[in-house]
């Protein structure tokens, strides 16, 4: 097709959907009616549609996003790396962020 050339496949970079397993605890905080942690519609449907996957005495949310989505939903954890929250909301939080850092920066 004329209109479209080489220059406009580059301008708009498609980000692939990352498969990252979610610890329960963060999937739950985001799970709860919480105003301030509410996903956006792209969060609610990757984690409704995220298979949970029994792993010792908890589970794992394994959600299939873009790396956009998955850092958004990280940035609405924020709060469960503060001083009121639980020892294993932290480290469930610094789980999924250290997973998610991991996944390739769109554009580089």
């Amino acid at each position: 097709m004329p209109e479209h050339t080489a220059a406009d496949a580059k301008d708009a970079p498609v980000e692939l959907p990352a498969i990252l397993d979610m610890p329960d605890r963060a999937a739950d905080f985001l799970r709860l009616p919480d105003i301030s942690a509410e996903p956006d519609a792209d969060g609610r449907a990757a984690l409704a549609a995220g298979p949970t996957v029994r792993r010792g005495q908890g589970y794992i949310l394994r959600v299939s996003t873009t790396p956009a989505v998955h850092r958004g939903l990280l940035v609405r954890c924020q709060s469960l790396d503060g001083a009121n929250a639980v020892p294993a909301q932290r480290k469930a939080r610094r789980e999924y962020e250290n997973r998610v850092a991991a996944l390739p920066v769109a554009g580089a």
